[in-house]
């Protein structure tokens, strides 16, 4: 016999080979136990990583997919385009918020939205491509400038050289407000098939392009940033603080019938070296049609058209941006302007889109007025050059 009773009744297990069987037994509970804890372990990563994902998809999903309309605030923002219903968007939390909140003139759009406007901008053919863009929370931005180069000199061991400081300019830019009001009729609204999101982007995005386009070339610095061709100027050389260099084209309202290429040589050569390495032309099309046309003298174009999709024409070697808010060649008229616009020109921009719906004002359509804070200025006069058809 392998078992016996102890003196409290209980079994006792005798034999080596039912020990074995025991302990197998016991070794197998416990991997059934481990199996079952990894298992619940998988589960919960699964479900926090979904979480994450959501969580980090609130602030750029795109404007079509099916799971954005599971964030709190795009799904109460789409109500709110669609029927003016605003409660999800007041009923939010701040972590449902995030940059978006409710005030007295509309609501910020949701980052999707915002961020279509964005691309739009980016895309559109302004000064924007080429010049510096700044993001600020504020009402203006200041700038630091060297009126010229800090001063510098060699030392030895036993002196020191005696330099003269180097001036600083400070240069505000304030932000204005820039608004756009496209319309829709209701009946549209109500049709669920209607990316509502999507078509007040393209349009609210459209709108600005134009606006920020004239602005940022002829803006005359009220209620709206001041453009590039409204400061003062001088003949290249002879500016002083706050003016813009000009080289003149060589004949009265177009080129010289001689030697026409020469005027634009002249111009790149006006810029300091330190700004050439990237800087750019700036001209309407009408403008480049003619400079189009010019030839060195050996008979050959100045002008190269581009070899690959997406780059830029060259003009003597520089990129050519095409904006149709620079005049056209005139006398009197600054119809090119050439220079390091990253440099000398600086875009300031708050990141909030406000939306306020109007069902009311233009019956039976809805009016959506967005509303965006920009400004620019030129930063660097020493970085733009411009020429005048004298």
């Amino acid at each position: 016999m392998t078992e016996g009773k102890s003196a409290t009744g209980a079994t006792e297990i005798n034999a080596p080979g039912e020990l074995k069987g025991a302990m197998l037994g016991f070794v197998n509970e416990l991997r059934t136990f481990r199996e079952e804890i990894e298992n619940r372990l998988q589960t919960q990563e699964k479900r926090m990583t979904m979480l994450d994902r959501k969580t980090a998809f609130r602030g750029r999903a795109p404007l079509s997919t099916e799971a954005e309309i599971e964030v709190p605030h795009q799904k109460a923002f789409n109500a709110y385009l669609r029927s003016g219903a605003d409660d999800g968007l007041r009923g939010l939390s701040i972590e449902e918020k995030g940059l978006t909140v409710a005030g007295d003139g509309g609501f910020l759009a949701a980052p999707q939205v915002a961020d279509t406007v964005q691309s739009v901008l980016s895309a559109s053919a302004s000064l924007r491509k080429l010049a510096n863009v700044v993001t600020v929370e504020s009402a203006t931005y200041e700038v630091l400038v060297d009126k010229g180069d800090t001063g510098a000199g060699w030392a030895t061991e036993t002196a020191s050289a005696e330099t003269a400081p180097g001036g600083i300019d400070r240069i505000t830019i304030p932000l204005h407000e820039l608004s756009a009001m496209p319309k829709a009729s209701q009946r549209l609204l109500d049709d669920a098939a209607f990316d509502v999101e999507g078509w007040l982007a393209e349009r609210i995005g459209e709108k600005f392009a134009r606006a920020e386009s004239a602005a940022f070339i002829n803006g005359d610095g009220i209620d709206k940033p001041k453009g590039i061709l409204f400061y003062p100027t001088a003949a290249n050389g002879t500016e002083g603080d706050g003016q813009l260099g000009t080289v003149d084209s060589g004949a009265i309202g177009g080129f010289a019938d001689t030697d026409p290429a020469d005027a634009l040589i002249d111009l790149v050569y006006a810029l300091a070296a330190e700004y050439r390495a990237n800087a750019s032309f700036v001209m309407n099309s009408k403008t480049a049609a003619q400079v189009r046309k010019l030839k060195d003298s050996d008979g050959r174009y100045i002008w190269t058209d581009s070899l690959a999709a997406g780059q830029p024409a060259l003009l003597l070697g520089y990129p050519v941006e095409t904006s149709e808010d620079m005049p056209e060649v005139d006398s009197g008229e600054t119809a090119i302007a050439f220079g390091d616009f990253r440099a000398g020109y600086t875009i300031v921009e708050r990141p909030d889109l406000r939306v306020l719906r109007d069902p009311f004002s233009a019956k039976p359509h809805v009016l959506f007025y967005a509303t965006k804070r920009v400004g620019g200025g030129v930063t660097d006069f020493k970085a733009i050059k411009l020429m005048k058809f004298v």
